[in-house]
């Protein structure tokens, strides 16, 4: 009898014990994980300190435009995963979850003014409204006939084919480098007239301007998505750090504020991309006797 009284009475145990696990589940959103180890290597990670610049040992520098072609092999990892999939989200997903979340400032891309990206701060609404996201009319049919309705469009993320890149490339004496620093970034929004029906002809549009330092606590706590593993071991502060993307030059620095695309055309255009960048290599090397 006392036996069968202690099952019971452990038996009664275990059961509310399960119960006040599962309410403590579902009260607090605590998640079961895939892992077997808590993952922390990303959540709690901070991007490397820049080394200190006195303005006094900058003996050269020149502001660069670059655009990054997300068609490009080697940067398809910036648009992947196309939906937030296993705690990784495409850089776009992140910037916007950055001014969403955290409040962080997007600035508006007006044309023909570099030089003056970070100017004019953008409201939420009006980045949603750069990236697509609308209203449209519709005739639909009723039980009375036919009518119009209003429905909500949601931007689409895919529908950003390219990120522009400013960065500022210097000459530091006193540790002897030439070094660079990005200083914003913006995605650029390929989209099509409504009356394009093939979309034949796709357009394209700067959505905002962010200032990269601020983002770099953000950009080093997302990981990016890998088809090879789980493991999330890179962020997209060390993909920007560490040069791992392909792009080519489309502006340096000058006084009439013109692209490339202004002043040459067809194959000059890359022509002169390279030469800008070969006169940037060449800076550095003649600094060096050998």
């Amino acid at each position: 009898m006392k036996k069968l009284l202690r099952i019971l009475a452990v038996s009664s145990f275990l059961s509310v014990f399960a119960a006040i696990g599962l309410f403590a589940q579902e009260g607090t959103g605590v998640s079961v994980s895939d892992m077997p180890y808590e993952e922390i290597h990303t959540k709690f990670d901070q991007p490397m300190p820049y080394q200190f610049v006195r303005e006094a040992d900058v003996m050269w520098s020149r502001i660069i435009w670059r655009r990054i072609e997300l068609s490009e092999k080697m940067n398809h990892f910036l648009a992947l995963p196309s939906t937030p999939a296993r705690g990784t989200m495409s850089l776009i997903d992140v910037v916007l979850d950055g001014i969403h979340t955290k409040g962080l400032t997007a600035y508006n891309a007006r044309a023909q003014d570099a030089g003056n990206e970070f100017d004019i701060i953008m409201t939420e609404d009006d980045v949603h409204e750069k990236m697509g996201a609308g209203s449209i009319i519709e005739v639909v049919e009723t039980l009375e006939g036919w009518d119009t309705v209003k429905i909500n469009k949601p931007y689409n993320s895919a529908d950003i084919s390219a990120y522009l890149v400013k960065e500022l490339w210097f000459f530091d004496k006193q540790r002897s480098v030439l070094d660079v620093r990005i200083i914003g970034l913006c995605p650029v929004r390929k989209y099509y007239r409504d009356d394009d029906y093939e979309q034949a002809r796709p357009l394209y549009t700067k959505v905002f301007w962010i200032n990269y330092p601020e983002f770099r606590p953000l950009f080093a706590k997302s990981p990016i998505y890998s088809p090879y593993t789980d493991v999330k071991n890179i962020s997209f502060d060390d993909i920007f750090q560490k040069r791992y993307f392909s792009s080519y030059i489309i502006m340096e620095s000058n006084p009439y504020r013109r692209s490339i695309l202004q002043y040459e055309s067809g194959l000059e255009v890359l022509l002169e991309a390279d030469r800008i960048k070969d006169e940037i290599f060449n800076f550095e090397q003649d600094l060096w006797a050998y």
